[in-house]
């Protein structure tokens, strides 16, 4: 675990003021959310390139204004944790993000036993885990990647996504009430259903009382396209200039998004892969290499060669995609 179990300051104190959603998110609806006027250490930094999507948007609102549990479902690379932070950033609301992979255990969220020294001497102390340390405060509490974790840590969840969310400690003999001020969101890849499409090789079928319990599921999957080019813009800034290059990187990922749809290849561009490719260019002050080094490599090398001929579709030139060794020198 990463997360700083420090005490939140004001956690007796809940949300002073509201913002209004339209103004601040530029969306279309007329909703007052309740916000922060103060910034905790644990909210995240504005990003104020970030695009919101409408209706990701409206569902994570509801879920900060009327303590909705929301999960996120979609594909890798789409921005499902980075949309939570963002909202949590401009509400000031503070977050805190944990990955449920395969080493996060039981204890890990509940609590465990641990030796500390109090006034020279060993003792035994009970540690909270981040579940109760979360509920006892305000603050959203993100699960990320939830379809990877273990049927043990899930079933921790199940109590706190009930609408009272209280949560018993019985090494403690002890209920904990959530904090009027605690939100539970989660982002998932599969949404319990499995590795369907091989992508998601680790995530498990989820039980699915447990996701009848999230009461908001929404998708975030990849956006239009001039929406991709203006996320990709706006985060590599040394782009901002080359907009019709961007354009065709995000055409490039838009073809291999359709060839994994088709079947053709296993790999797919995420967003994210895009926005690497254009920082990777800086950084090598190499275009075709940057490509090679960021994508190319990760695909198959039986079809590396699809790859490369969605490349010459877009870009009107070939692009090397093996490298042949002469085992004789």
């Amino acid at each position: 675990m990463t997360v700083d179990l420090k005490p939140l300051e004001g956690t007796e104190v809940f949300p002073d003021t509201e913002i209004n959603a339209q103004v601040v998110f530029g969306i279309d609806c007329d909703l007052m959310v309740p916000a922060f006027s103060w910034r905790d250490n644990h909210v995240p930094e504005i990003d104020p390139s970030y695009r919101f999507n409408h209706e990701v948007t409206l569902a994570l609102l509801a879920g900060f204004s009327s303590n909705r549990r929301v999960m996120i479902q979609g594909f890798h690379g789409t921005g499902k944790t980075s949309h939570i932070e963002q909202i949590a950033a401009r509400l000031n609301w503070p977050c805190v993000r944990v990955n449920l992979d395969g080493h996060i255990s039981r204890l890990d969220l509940v609590g465990r036993d641990a030796v500390v020294i109090r006034d020279g001497k060993q003792i035994t102390e009970f540690q909270e885990g981040i579940v109760p340390w979360a509920l006892q405060r305000p603050v959203a509490l993100v699960f990320d990647e939830f379809d990877a974790g273990r049927p043990d840590v899930m079933f921790v969840i199940h109590r706190v996504l009930e609408r009272d969310g209280k949560l018993t400690l019985l090494d403690q003999n002890r209920v904990i009430t959530p904090h009027p001020g605690f939100r539970l969101f989660a982002t998932a890849n599969t949404i319990g259903l499995g590795n369907l499409t091989g992508l998601y090789h680790g995530t498990q079928l989820l039980n699915q009382a447990q996701i009848d319990r999230w009461n908001i599921v929404t998708t975030l999957n990849y956006l239009p396209e001039q929406e991709e080019v203006a996320i990709v813009t706006g985060q590599v800034t040394e782009f901002a200039s080359r907009r019709d290059e961007v354009q065709k990187m995000v055409a490039m990922a838009n073809l291999s998004r359709e060839g994994f749809a088709a079947g053709d290849i296993s790999t797919v561009m995420s967003p994210r892969t895009v926005i690497t490719w254009a920082e990777n260019a800086i950084i090598l002050k190499d275009f075709d290499t940057a490509f090679r080094l960021t994508f190319l490599n990760k695909c198959h090398e039986a079809e590396r060669s699809i790859v490369a001929e969605y490349y010459q579709r877009v870009f009107g030139y070939e692009i090397e995609h093996s490298i042949s060794i002469d085992l004789e020198k």
